[in-house]
């Protein structure tokens, strides 16, 4: 049976001067247009291919990867608004559809949002705006330190909501933040604790940063002190930006690098700077 709104594994029947004809199982014969079909395509390959449905709600093979498959949040572009609902351009050939009911806030052309992907209580595949109907505030499953994908939402008074994993809502500390992001951003980072009552706290600073990276940060940073005369201005109170700007690191490992330099005695430290000590 095809999986709507995701990647299938289809065997190629046939080809010909319009495309492929792939087996659909339950649903037949697909046909997969010949300026998706890759080259060298030949019956009995497999093939993977997003599965969605056209007008008619039958199912379409395509080798476009969307931005979103079912169960997945993305940062999607309105391209129109009709008397039923607004309509999303989310990488294949029909646009995803967001009615009324599932819109947070009325969605006008030309204007992003983050979307949800569901399907509908027809089957059909459709989006919602209304994020905090879909994603959990407790997260289950999810281990101190672990590796997460994060998509960035609303900013707050402590910082940033990220929907983690497409399925949990997540806070960024402002103060933890060593570069800039933005709502809509979708990236990589690590969760830094998971609070009793199961709300998640996370963290862009991959924990248990080893011996060896600091080394090679402190490298870093005797190299910027031979570069600029001796000093370097910047201490443990610049701005993270300042500092990832400088050695693509948090302050955190900043403040790490130069404590073990520090210790050294291999750098002075001043109100305004950094300063190498001759040897």
């Amino acid at each position: 049976m095809l999986d709507i709104g995701r990647f299938n594994s289809l065997t190629v029947l046939e080809t010909g001067t319009h495309g492929a004809i792939l087996d659909g199982g339950d649903a037949g014969r697909l046909l997969l247009s010949l300026q998706q079909c890759p080259r060298g395509l030949a019956p009995g390959d497999e093939l993977d291919v997003f599965i969605f449905l056209d007008a008619e709600g039958d199912p379409v093979p395509t080798t476009r990867r969307p931005a979103a498959e079912l169960g997945q949040v993305a940062w999607l572009e309105v391209v129109n608004v009709t008397d039923i609902g607004a309509f999303v351009d989310w990488g294949v050939s029909k646009d995803l559809f967001i009615p009324f009911a599932e819109q947070q806030h009325p969605l006008s052309i030309g204007r992003h949002t983050l979307v949800k992907v569901y399907r509908d209580n027809q089957g059909r595949l459709a989006g919602s705006t209304r994020i905090d109907h879909w994603i959990k505030d407790e997260a289950v499953g999810l281990k101190q330190g672990e590796k997460v994908s994060l998509m960035i939402a609303d900013r707050t008074e402590l910082g940033f909501k990220a929907i983690i994993n497409h399925e949990f809502w997540g806070l960024l500390y402002s103060n933890e933040l060593y570069k800039r992001i933005r709502k809509g951003e979708q990236i990589d980072g690590y969760i830094a604790r998971i609070r009793e009552d199961g709300k998640v706290d996370l963290t862009l600073n991959q924990p248990g940063f080893s011996k060896d990276k600091i080394g090679g940060v402190s490298n870093d940073i005797l190299a910027a002190l031979e570069a600029g005369g001796g000093f370097l201005a910047l201490t443990d109170k610049s701005p993270p930006r300042e500092i990832y700007a400088t050695f693509q690191v948090s302050k955190k490992v900043f403040k790490q690098a130069v404590g073990a330099l520090y210790k050294q005695r291999r750098i002075s430290l001043e109100s305004t700077g950094i300063r190498l000590v001759e040897r």
